[in-house]
């Protein structure tokens, strides 16, 4: 399991969303899906880092939105053309060369979608 943080858990028990469970089952099963991760809060909403990169984070403002951001860091990277990830699951949504989202309008797309957005969690990191 992925390092947890105090700062998260803070942020968490104040957060108000209407799809805040849907957050905690997509941060639980996020943190248990690889020990190398650990978690902040960027952009006003928990974030993934691997070896201290910010990998994948939440979007959940405006208020009524959850997202998870794909992305390959805070900056635009020299190597984006030669970048290449497949999503056989076709919930990732390009918003460039290497930065995607998924969508998640309620509860039933967080339960439906959690096994595939944590397959690709787990491969998205590692590249």
């Amino acid at each position: 399991m992925g390092t947890t943080s105090t700062d998260v858990e803070h942020y968490l028990d104040d957060l108000q969303h209407p799809l805040k469970d849907g957050v905690l089952r997509l941060r639980a099963a996020i943190l248990a899906c690889d020990p190398d991760l650990t978690e902040h809060v960027k952009w006003n909403a928990p974030s993934f880092c691997r070896d201290g990169q910010d990998r994948v984070t939440f979007r959940l403002h405006p208020r009524d939105e959850l997202q998870l951001v794909f992305h390959r860091g805070a900056g635009v990277r020299a190597d984006t053309a030669e970048f290449t990830f497949h999503d056989p699951t076709g919930l990732l949504t390009w918003l460039a060369p290497d930065r995607a989202v998924i969508d998640f309008p309620d509860l039933r797309a967080v339960d439906v979608h959690q096994a595939q957005v944590v397959a690709l969690v787990r491969r998205w990191v590692s590249t």
